[in-house]
């Protein structure tokens, strides 16, 4: 393994894989020396880009002695033969979320990575970020007595970008539920330590154009007596964004003036058409831009999703993108903090802590696998209409 810096592969060269490109290029304990995509026209500009070698399956690519860690970024279907791939060629892994899309799947993740003796982190997710770990310090703390509630809030365009055919089918990962819950679920969990105990829940679908679900609200208890309420909505309409000043969920400035934007683009269109329009802004494509550009880091706050308060018995805190607001009982007073110095530098902290320092990391396999249990929970409570006891949850270490 290199000495100056970790050397990545990635697996997967599409949206995950750009919304990560900041930090990839951005974090000097990385290095990008490898690429795996099905898409030539992905490959050949990976190739350009990183002066790196390309590889047309992940597999190849995991038997490249130059690569450290393989960062899965592939759909969500192939998250287990990657993971098993990388581990077989003792590579160690950071895939992206959801971990997978079952439990048994999760538990075969787990156990290539142990056999292999490797790291595996999974992220990104929000539970990395810097105000929701500052939130968990606090109400961890006890400084305003007990943690009691959370009550969280998105509202996004979500079921409205460009998506292919599979992710608005929800039995192959499509949908809010497998793309959008794990980040709620992981900064509730985060900051309430863990261990849900029951989840109680409703899904929406509501557009027979998009037959996936859009929409959800779930009840969740933990071990600790604490409890939490999650409620998102992809449907593009009202825009959660506005409640933080308009800092986007990537911690950059939005304009407000682009409402609708996303519907209007798909207008018109047919599924084939709309498969074009993702593949063409899809990385490799003629039409593609990156999302973010070097003069960002002047102008970025930290990430967030949507509106979450956490009600302490003496105190509620808000985590914002630029700090957090504290209600106490006789003053209310913010705690700012510092610009990120890398984008999702969180994520690298942990995994570089495990691989170099073995340190285990929160978002482990084991911490993923309880996420997707809550996730999966949703789905079941929303069908039968009753409450699901949880069994795989996985506690929030102290330190991690």
């Amino acid at each position: 393994m290199a000495e100056t810096a970790l050397r990545v592969g990635v697996a997967g060269i599409g949206r995950a894989f750009t919304l990560m490109l900041p930090t990839l290029t951005g974090d000097p304990r990385l290095k990008i020396v490898a690429g795996a995509d099905p898409r030539a026209e992905a490959r050949a500009r990976f190739a350009i880009d990183f002066n790196a070698r390309t590889y047309e399956t992940v597999e190849a690519m995991c038997g490249d002695p130059a690569v450290d860690i393989v960062y899965i970024a592939s759909p969500h279907q192939f998250h287990r033969p990657h993971v098993e791939a990388a581990a077989r060629a003792r590579k160690h892994v950071l895939v992206e979320k959801p971990m997978a899309l079952d439990l048994d799947d999760c538990e075969a993740m787990i156990a290539a990575a142990e056999k292999a003796g490797v790291v595996m982190v999974v992220g990104h997710s929000h539970g990395f970020d810097a105000p929701i770990a500052r939130t968990r310090e606090i109400a961890a703390g006890g400084a305003y007595g007990s943690l009691r509630m959370i009550n969280a809030m998105q509202f996004t365009d979500f079921l409205y970008r460009p998506r292919r055919p599979e992710e608005l089918d929800t039995s192959k990962g499509g949908g809010v539920i497998f793309n959008q819950a794990p980040h709620q679920v992981d900064n509730v969990r985060v900051i309430a330590g863990g261990l849900v105990k029951s989840v109680r829940a409703a899904v929406g679908a509501w557009d027979p154009s998009r037959r996936t679900e859009g929409a959800y609200s779930a009840f969740l208890t933990f071990e600790n007596s604490a409890f939490a309420t999650l409620t998102y909505s992809g449907y593009a309409h009202f825009d959660s964004d506005e409640w933080q000043d308009w800092i986007a969920e990537s911690g950059l400035p939005k304009d407000a003036g682009k409402y609708g934007g996303t519907r209007a683009a798909l207008a018109g269109l047919d599924e084939q058409a709309e498969l074009g329009l993702k593949a063409a802004t899809n990385y490799g494509g003629p039409k593609y831009s990156p999302p973010h550009r070097d003069e960002d880091a002047a102008t970025r706050w930290h990430q967030h999703f949507g509106m979450l308060m956490v009600s302490c018995e003496r105190a509620d805190i808000r985590p914002r993108p630029d700090g957090l607001t504290i209600y106490a009982d006789r003053e209310r007073t913010f705690e700012p903090l510092p610009r990120p110095r890398v984008h999702r530098a969180e994520v690298i902290d942990e995994l570089t802590a495990a691989i170099v320092d073995g340190r285990p990391p929160l978002h482990d396999g084991r911490w993923a696998m309880a996420t997707m249990e809550v996730c999966r929970a949703i789905l079941d409570s929303s069908r039968t209409g009753r409450e699901i006891m949880l069994s795989r949850q996985s506690s929030a270490r102290a330190g991690a």
